[in-house]
């Protein structure tokens, strides 16, 4: 069969992510801190982008007669953002790129900053300290019981024996090596490490580089200078009838009666298992809500936190690089239009960014509006779809605006995706959110009598009685998912 090359006309459809539109996704997804990083280093690379200074006015001569006045104007950005212009009229010449970008309403882009958001006022912080002033450092454990051993009364063998010691204590303040480990490591003699260890132990916090629970509870005993000897029996040797709150189990090994062994394991439980605890190095971590719902009369009102976030206008001075009787050479025409057109992209794409947050914010206040007065309890089933559907976005878009962004509410601040919740049925009425049910489990173990705590078959059945269809299998995965013990170990005697 002889080979021969043809022609062929195929029409075909295929999405192609322009750079303008994947920077608009991008944009969508990131959260207040990692829009204002974004920015700055747009701000560095960009020449034609610039930051409006707050204390900045726009004079009445800088906007022309008949031009909108500064500020976002959702049609002129449009108008400035479409890729491709309509077909001109007969007889009309097609104008270049640059002279598009020249024809721009450059006062829009002014003080391109959207009005839905709050603003911070200058000259409020003038007097305020540096930040960094405030800043401080928790000491670390191995720093706390460094600076203990040096004021003890130790030798320097038995002092540098100790900050092997110390140097292998892990997070949670427990020894995880052992003697002859740190004989061999230090170079000392075994008298030494355990002359050594023994003073590391009686430091502070009280527990400190035990090798196990055991001998971690067993410290703070003496430290304490408890002198209950049914404390310290049932620690030596009956540790695993205490895991397990078998109260009955340790009164016949004891010897003690059940209202005895109830007042032993309350002491012990006062105990703290991990004396590091205290000197973590997990710093606490402060959430910054993105979005802001104030309750006004019988109105909410949507607020977005735009603080920190530069006002961004294009420079001036670039207008008369592409003026069309400006004299400049066609390659810095060139690079001054792609960069003005990518500074334009920029600010259109966080104002669609915000627009965006502001209708999904809307649409959920409308949907969970009880929730906003009542609190969880009336949160709703709630899905994408029919917040995309409500706002005629897709439901990828709707996904992207939710990630990883907070909403101060009247009930708390809450992760976006909190809303979006999956729905438990109801024997009679319109079915109930899973979060709803997971408050009401929380409330049911929160209000039992600690003596008799109810168990997860009788939640179900309790749940049941009020009209709700859970299985006792949900409510243990809800109530693992809370971090809530089962009824045994909730278990509390005396």
């Amino acid at each position: 069969m002889a080979l021969e090359l043809k022609q062929q006309v195929r029409l075909s459809q295929q999405l192609v992510m322009t750079p303008q539109l994947q920077q608009a996704i991008k944009l969508l997804q990131l959260n207040r801190m990692e829009l204002v990083n974004l920015v700055q280093e747009e701000l560095q690379e960009n020449p034609a982008l610039e930051e409006v200074d707050t204390e900045e006015e726009i004079t009445p001569g800088e906007v022309a007669d008949g031009t909108p006045e500064p500020g976002p104007s959702p049609d002129s950005i449009d108008e400035v953002a479409a890729a491709d212009p309509e077909a001109p009229d007969a007889g009309e010449t097609v104008p270049s790129d640059a002279e598009k970008i020249a024809d721009v309403e450059w006062e829009d882009y002014m003080e391109a900053y959207p009005q839905t958001g709050l603003e911070t006022r200058s000259g409020e912080d003038e007097n305020r300290p540096n930040i960094e002033a405030g800043l401080t450092r928790s000491p670390s454990l191995f720093e706390h019981l460094s600076w203990q051993i040096r004021l003890s009364d130790c030798s320097s063998d038995e002092a540098e024996a100790a900050i092997w010691i110390i140097g292998n204590l892990d997070e949670i303040g427990y020894l995880r090596a052992d003697i002859e480990e740190l004989v061999r490591v230090s170079g000392f003699s075994a008298e030494i490490v355990e002359s050594s260890l023994a003073k590391v132990q009686g430091l502070d916090p009280a527990g400190v580089a035990a090798r196990n629970l055991r001998e971690c509870l067993l410290l703070q005993v003496d430290a304490l200078g408890i002198a209950d000897p049914l404390i310290r029996t049932i620690l030596e040797d009956h540790m695993n009838l205490l895991e397990r709150r078998d109260l009955r189990g340790l009164s016949r090994v004891t010897g003690a009666t059940q209202e005895e062994v109830a007042r032993a394991t309350v002491s012990i439980g006062s105990l703290e298992p991990r004396p590091g605890r205290a000197f973590g190095s997990a710093e606490a971590v402060y959430i910054t809500p993105d979005i802001y719902v104030y309750k006004v009369g019988d109105d909410f009102h949507i607020l977005l936190n735009e603080d920190g976030l530069p006002k961004l206008r294009i420079n001036q001075m670039y207008r008369g690089v592409l003026a069309k009787n400006s004299n400049v050479a066609r390659d810095t025409r060139e690079y001054v239009n792609d960069k003005v057109r990518s500074a334009i992209w920029l600010i259109k794409s966080i104002h669609q960014r915000q627009r965006t947050i502001y209708r999904v914010t809307e649409s959920i206040i409308k949907f969970q509006q009880e929730f906003f007065d009542r609190g969880v309890s009336f949160l709703r089933p709630l899905n994408l779809r029919d917040v995309a559907a409500d706002i005629e976005m897709h439901e990828s878009t709707v996904s992207r605006v939710t990630t990883n962004k907070y909403v101060h509410t009247p009930q708390g601040i809450y992760e976006l995706k909190f809303f979006f919740t999956s729905s438990i049925n109801r024997f009679a009425g319109d079915a109930i959110a899973s979060e709803s049910v997971k408050e009401r489990i929380r409330k049911i173990i929160g209000s039992e009598d600690p003596k008799r705590p109810l168990s997860d078959q009788r939640i179900a059945e309790m749940l049941k009685s009020a009209n709700i269809d859970i299985a006792r299998r949900t409510v243990t995965k809800y109530r693992e998912s809370m971090n809530l013990l089962s009824s045994t170990k909730r278990r509390q005697v005396g």
